[in-house]
């Protein structure tokens, strides 16, 4: 699995997004399932709200399974609030907390992210780096 984060999903979606090339690129070469979480999918339709047709778009993402949700539980959002403690100098929002949690919770180590500066400072409980996708952001 790969986890995907806001920047990915909204530049997927918005032909406008400046990155909406290199993200369709990534998406073309994925093998591995896509999740994501509540608080990212927030953020996406919060950006996506100049268009209902986007909105319709996730939508229809999610619904299909293209884009799987996880389900985060008590011990996901406690270690949510360990992480945003911990990186609170950036600062660490939500979103990028709860793809750190399950990133630990499951093992995964690969996020399709535009968010390069934060997610090469974050680390899982084992002290693991994450590889980035796409690989270089312009």
């Amino acid at each position: 699995m790969i986890l995907i984060d806001t920047g990915p999903i909204v530049a997927s979606f918005d032909k406008n997004d400046s990155h909406h090339n290199i993200c369709l690129n990534v998406l073309k070469n994925l093998k591995a399932p896509l999740i994501t979480t509540v608080p990212v999918l927030t953020e996406a339709f919060y950006l996506l709200g100049c268009s209902w047709y986007l909105q319709e778009n996730l939508w229809e993402a999610i619904e299909h399974d293209t884009l799987r949700i996880y389900n985060m539980d008590r011990d996901i959002l406690k270690r949510c609030h360990e992480l945003m403690k911990k990186y609170q100098d950036l600062p660490m929002d939500l979103a990028d907390a709860s793809l750190v949690a399950v990133a630990e919770s499951e093992n995964i180590r690969t996020i399709f992210t535009l968010d390069h500066k934060d997610f090469k400072v974050y680390r899982t409980k084992q002290k693991g780096h994450f590889k980035l996708l796409p690989s270089k952001v312009g």
